[in-house]
């Protein structure tokens, strides 16, 4: 019992077990809230949104599409109200642009004749006195072209259109004599009608329209020729350094386009003229000369001014000789118009007109669509500049340095 004691007093007390720790008293407060029990949804107030300040409203992925759209419709609506000023004061504006044309056209010749020893106002009058003498030859021949071949014309219309109602009734059509007849008897109505009327009326003020701007057209060609380097001088005035360098730059490719787009397309048409128009002799058409000069004319009309006045050949073909001459003068004029467009455009107009065959259809319709068959000859020339005018301001191009080796690059600051 005694060896048990001293071994119970050597063992150190047993611990006990950790257990959970005493609760710590809460501090006195009110007791927390008790959850409230389901039931129906109160319709108390709505939540409020987060504000936002306008500026962080303009920032987000929204509101820089809201400001795009805000920038495009107003560049639009400047556009529109441009154009709508233009179209009322049209007699002045299609003047001044084709005055425009045709001075980058003439000009190097004025430049020529003045490092000859001419001053300028003596070649200024030369180049201008020729110009004038050049249209009035070709009006001359025109009218007496006509003139000496209308009556042959009337007697071949009258059997080419016996021959084309023997073919409509006995040909693979196999019309008939009544249709025919309905057919004459409506066209006689229409050309008896009000419309047809005052169509001629329209056309008489268009007439006298023509005329005032054409008029007008040559006294602005004249002071162009003249003085063109002192306006454009003083349109600049206002400005300087970089911006004026880069304008010069602007009315220098300016008239090279427009130069070289009209020298251009004056020898394409003279190509479709001289091809189309021996076609026409060989086949003995009537007024084959001045079918010939209306090709010439309406091939300064891309894509569409060739082919136009082709078929108005082949029509006339038609009614003097016959169907099969008249084929053969319609394979005569897309052989002709495939040649322009493959070989003739690319070599001869070189960068002159550097676009898209699109945007050269978009540009007609729209100048169609404006101003009739000027706006259709002033269309393409017009979007040819425009797309110069870009490259040149956004420095993209590349002939900038070789057409103005007097100027600094367009990054820099001139001295």
């Amino acid at each position: 019992m005694a060896r048990t004691a001293r071994l119970s007093e050597q063992d150190p007390p047993q611990e006990l077990a950790p257990g959970p720790p005493a609760p710590t008293p809460a501090a006195p407060g009110p007791p927390p809230p008790t959850p409230a029990a389901p039931g129906p949804p109160t319709h108390g107030k709505a939540a409020q949104p987060e504000h936002r300040t306008p500026r962080e409203l303009w920032s987000d992925s929204l509101g820089r599409v809201g400001i795009r759209c805000a920038q495009v419709l107003l560049i639009l609506a400047v556009a529109a109200v441009s154009i709508y000023g233009l179209l009322q004061v049209r007699l002045l504006v299609i003047p001044v642009l084709i005055a425009l044309i045709l001075a980058a056209a003439i000009g190097p010749f004025v430049n020529l004749l003045r490092r000859r020893g001419l001053p300028g106002g003596a070649a200024t009058a030369v180049a201008f006195v020729a110009l004038l003498v050049l249209l009035a030859g070709v009006g001359t021949v025109i009218y007496f072209s006509v003139r000496s071949q209308w009556g042959e014309l009337v007697q071949q219309a009258s059997k080419g259109l016996d021959e084309l109602e023997t073919f409509l009734l006995s040909g693979p059509l196999g019309l008939e004599r009544e249709q025919l007849n309905q057919a004459r008897e409506g066209a006689v109505q229409f050309a008896t009608s009000s419309q047809v009327r005052s169509g001629a009326i329209t056309g008489l003020s268009m007439v006298t329209e023509f005329l005032a701007g054409a008029t007008l057209m040559v006294v602005i060609l004249f002071f162009f020729l003249k003085d063109g380097a002192k306006i454009w001088n003083f349109l600049l005035r206002p400005f300087s350094g970089e911006r004026e360098a880069r304008l010069r730059r602007v009315g220098k490719r300016t008239l090279e386009v427009l130069g070289g787009y009209v020298r251009g397309t004056a020898i394409v048409a003279l190509v479709d003229t001289v091809a189309i128009g021996a076609a026409l002799l060989i086949l003995q058409v009537p007024l084959a000369l001045p079918l010939a000069i209306i090709v010439f004319i309406g091939a300064f009309i891309p894509l569409v001014g060739a082919t136009v006045a082709g078929i108005l050949a082949a029509l006339v073909a038609l009614v003097a000789n016959g169907p099969v001459v008249a084929l053969i003068v319609v394979a005569v004029v897309i052989a002709v118009n495939q040649l322009e467009g493959d070989l003739l455009q690319p070599i001869v107009m070189g960068k002159s007109l550097q676009l898209h065959a699109l945007v050269i259809l978009m540009a007609l319709t729209a100048g169609t669509i404006l101003a009739g068959i000027i706006g259709a000859v002033l269309s393409v020339p017009l979007a040819a500049v425009t797309w110069a005018i870009i490259q040149v301001w956004t420095a993209e191009d590349p002939r900038l340095q070789d057409m103005n080796p007097d100027l600094p690059p367009a990054d820099t600051q001139p001295t």
